[in-house]
């Protein structure tokens, strides 16, 4: 299965492209993704974490059971 893949890869230009394009743009979003982590509002963070711990609302379209 691998042999059939890379045989028809090799016969296309420029294909040593792609692998270099989706490194960089998975670098990319680790990069940006660990900089909004870093940054990130610690009271809002505070906020979201205790969010499924608050049981005050009841939502009138769900059941009690």
């Amino acid at each position: 299965m691998l042999k059939y893949v890379k045989g028809n890869l090799e016969n296309i230009d420029g294909v040593q492209i792609y692998p270099m394009i989706s490194l960089l743009i998975f670098f990319i979003f680790f990069v940006v993704l660990f900089w909004w982590v870093a940054t990130a509002n610690k009271a809002h963070i505070e906020e979201v974490s205790n969010l499924p711990l608050n049981d005050d609302t009841i939502n009138p379209n769900q059941s009690l059971l």
